[in-house]
């Protein structure tokens, strides 16, 4: 008689004459990790990292009602065991689930109407049946009504900054328009443009465009500072019928000289008129200690000043920031007896005159008229007030709850922009916009590359867990709207937790994504070996992915960053 026992390996023999150096890895590791991931079942409600099912819960919890008198806070959850086993679920056409059980906790607040200061009135805690959630065989499957589905893992454009140009299609004369976009994992997409005429404009969810100037100052720069964050300065220095210009020698790289320099010891002539600041002529003027550089009067001329000129005995503004040197001007400068100008590097390498150029067509001046126009151009059918455009802008991309880098963003941000921020700061600020518009800028001085989108290092694999939290957040922010509606219509002194959560939006969501979702696919059974390349394979479409009619040749086409690692 033969007795089977499931739990003695079968024995396996090696022919082979190169022995076996490696184990073969669980290929179907990717399916089951992430999913684990998402459930984080085993582990503590306390030990739960803010990832899959309890990161989208943190997300939306705390619910409070309109008047901030009441809060529904989360507290955890768990699983129940199975109603069913797989074989029974195939049998009789089921799903394969696990009921989900919600710790809930509403606190009732008092407000004393005299200082405005808020007061517990009433806690009540209440565990809840929340629905049931589909759940993974060992094999990295799941039955849905009785049949055996895989979710096929999306491949989708990664989350960070991307920096392209149009390929010389958008102008008829070819010219090239460079353009960069910052994509979140969830929130507004913020694109930043030039335009034939080298302007630079900035688009928000690909609505009306508006100056990068405009912008900038909604985010608190003052004309100045966006001067000085873009410009380097340079002095000009009069003295009697010379003129000095005094600057970095390495912005002279190529220019020509304009005067002749001599050595202040010997009067040797160092660099003749006419003659181009080589490297070498560099080291040999820092060899010579030469700081200032002698120029002629038309060399002033056409330079654009950095900051207001202001008459020291009159107070009067003889020239504005943002503004070019003429020959009147300059005569009433040195008529006023300044004898010293802060001006703009506006020939530097890398730099040009977008932003000076970009900041004259700007008539807007003040940040609160820029947070006003912003929200014309997002909202036009409602009126503006500063109160909610500035929530309004707040929320676009400074809000956790609305906007959302995700790690690999803010990775991909600093790798691209060398910068050094926490990996924990998912919200954009005002510095990585500005080393956008900085990369960007220099990416026209042909100083940077454009990225390349079909780049596996531009890429990255949303698993099953991914794709069911996004999902399932969705589905939580429906139910979030209903709860507040209930809160501020009923008393909520009366009510329990159950009364206010209805978990069938959520539930609806879940059961549309394995039921009827691109990426949830009948398992491909005619082989063991067609079973493993189902769960391994990778796929654009889906949700956030590219639809059949939009993926072009490109796309589908083989890159050579596939190359061991993907089969075409």
């Amino acid at each position: 008689m033969k007795i089977k026992d499931a739990h003695i390996r079968r024995l396996r023999r090696n022919f082979g004459k190169i022995e076996k150096i490696i184990d073969i890895p669980n290929l179907i590791e990717i399916q089951k990790e992430s999913y684990s991931r998402f459930l984080q079942k085993d582990t503590t409600p306390e030990g739960r990292k803010d990832i899959g099912l309890q990161g989208a819960f943190k997300s939306v919890f705390p619910i409070k009602d309109f008047s901030a008198t009441s809060s529904l806070e989360f507290i955890k959850y768990s699983f129940e065991d199975f109603k069913y086993s797989e074989e029974e679920c195939i049998n009789k056409g089921m799903t394969f689930e696990a009921p989900v059980k919600l710790t809930v906790r509403l606190v009732v607040f008092d407000t004393d109407s005299a200082n405005g200061t808020k007061s517990i009135r009433d806690i009540k805690e209440q565990e809840i049946y929340f629905g049931t959630l589909p759940m993974m065989t060992d094999r990295g499957t799941f039955i849905v009504n009785g049949t055996e589905r895989v979710i096929v893992s999306q491949l989708h454009r990664s989350p960070g900054v991307f920096f392209d140009h149009d390929k010389g299609k958008t102008h008829s004369s070819g010219k090239l328009l460079y353009s960069a976009r910052i994509i979140p994992l969830r929130g507004s997409w913020l694109d930043f443009e030039f335009d034939p005429k080298d302007l630079l404009y900035v688009r928000i969810d690909r609505r009306r465009k508006f100056p990068v100037t405009t912008f900038l100052k909604a985010l608190g720069y003052s004309a100045k500072e966006i001067l000085s964050e873009f410009y380097e300065t340079e002095k000009y220095l009069f003295d009697g019928d010379n003129i000095w210009r005094v600057t970095s020698l390495e912005n002279l790289y190529r220019q020509k000289v304009s005067k002749n320099i001599i050595h202040p010891q010997t009067n040797e002539v160092l660099a003749k008129e006419g003659e181009k600041f080589t490297k070498r002529l560099q080291r040999v003027l820092v060899s010579a200690g030469i700081e200032k550089l002698p120029v002629k009067l038309s060399d002033v001329l056409g330079k654009v000043v950095a900051d207001d000129i202001v008459d020291p005995q009159t107070g009067e503004v003889l020239l504005e920031g943002n503004q070019t040197i003429d020959e009147v001007n300059l005569e009433k400068i040195r008529k006023a007896g300044i004898n010293q100008l802060q001006c703009l590097l506006i020939d530097a390498p890398g730099v040009g005159t977008t932003i000076r150029n970009t900041m004259t067509l700007d008539k807007i001046e003040l940040p609160d008229e820029a947070l006003l126009e912003i929200y014309r151009k997002m909202r036009p059918s409602s009126p503006p007030t500063l109160e909610v455009g500035h929530n309004f802008f707040n929320s676009l991309f400074f809000n956790m709850s609305t906007y959302d880098l995700s790690p690999v963003g803010r990775l991909k941000l600093n790798y691209r922009l060398n910068l050094n921020a926490s990996i924990d700061q998912r919200v954009l600020d005002k510095k990585d916009i500005a080393e956008t518009v900085k990369e960007l800028i220099r990416l026209k001085s042909s100083e940077a590359m454009v990225d390349d989108i079909d780049n596996l290092g531009n890429r990255r694999v949303r698993a099953v867990g991914e794709l069911l939290e996004n999902q399932y957040r969705i589905g939580l922010v429906r139910m979030e709207r209903a709860i507040k509606e209930r809160m501020s219509l009923q008393e909520v002194e009366t009510l329990m937790p159950h009364d206010l959560i209805n978990s069938k939006p959520v539930s609806a969501v879940v059961k549309e994504f394995f039921g009827t979702s691109q990426l949830s696919q009948f398992m491909d059974q005619t082989n063991p070996l067609s079973e493993i390349t189902h769960k391994r394979r990778l796929s654009a479409l889906g949700p956030g992915g590219l639809t059949r009619e939009r993926a072009g040749f490109e796309v589908r086409d083989v890159h050579p960053t596939h190359y061991g690692r993907i089969c075409p």
